[in-house]
């Protein structure tokens, strides 16, 4: 089974604004999300991607090329399947204004229920994301073999979509789950089940990737994990 490494991208200038920027054209990474797009990629740089796959918008093709110079300048790959939710009339508006309309809540607690105006559901966002992600490993898998390991540079929406869905989890309660700018959640989809194999880091030694083998039978007990402390995941 391959493995698909999950990028947030780095801070950007809308974060910094509280701006729902959403699909706007324009917004990049601003000083600190530069920073956190390379810290992000020096982890990175310890195995070698088969893929760097990115969201078409700036500020996650920005972080997925910083991600691309640490692998040796690989290409980036665009994949329209992981942009970033459509917001429709919410897109550009500061979140401290949306968090007074009452969809802000069943965004909060039923996210399932939530279609914003003009844009799309939470729940598409969820089927279209998943879709790419799962299409895109089990390509990959099929070329590289069980022990690929690539990376999709997205969104902080997107990211808990996929690991909600990995996780098993009802959308409604995909909110309990955080992502930061610049943080790397890793996954593994196998013929049985995805495994997750970590959320929401943004440091640690990622070497241990490197010696992944194909995996059968969820182990009783946990298992032993790495090889050697050195190498577990953060």
């Amino acid at each position: 089974m391959a493995t698909v490494l999950l990028v947030r991208h780095g801070r950007s200038t809308a974060n910094v604004a509280g701006v729902l920027s959403g699909r706007t054209a324009g917004v990049d990474l601003d000083a600190v999300g530069r920073s956190q797009a390379t810290r992000t990629a020096e982890r990175l740089a310890v195995v070698p991607l088969v893929a760097v796959i990115s969201s078409p918008l700036e500020r996650c093709r920005q972080t997925a090329q910083v991600i691309a110079e640490h692998q040796g300048d690989a290409p980036v790959q665009l994949e329209p399947g992981i942009v970033e939710c459509d917001y429709g009339q919410w897109q550009g508006r500061p979140l401290t204004e949306l968090a007074k309309e009452p969809l802000w809540k069943v965004v909060q607690t039923q996210p399932s229920k939530a279609v914003f105006p003009g844009g799309e559901s939470m729940a598409a966002m969820q089927a279209r994301s998943v879709e790419a992600i799962r299409r895109i490993d089990a390509a990959l898998e099929a070329e590289h073999g069980t022990g690929a390991v690539w990376v999709a540079v997205t969104h902080g929406d997107i990211i808990i979509s996929v690991l909600a869905d990995a996780l098993g989890m009802d959308l409604d309660l995909v909110q309990r789950l955080a992502v930061n700018p610049g943080s790397v959640s890793i996954v593994r989809y196998g013929t049985a089940r995805p495994a997750v194999l970590a959320t929401n880091t943004d440091a640690g030694d990622l070497a241990w990737l490197r010696d992944l083998t194909a995996a059968g039978d969820a182990p009783v007990g946990g298992g032993a994990g790495p090889a050697t402390a050195d190498r577990a995941p953060s």
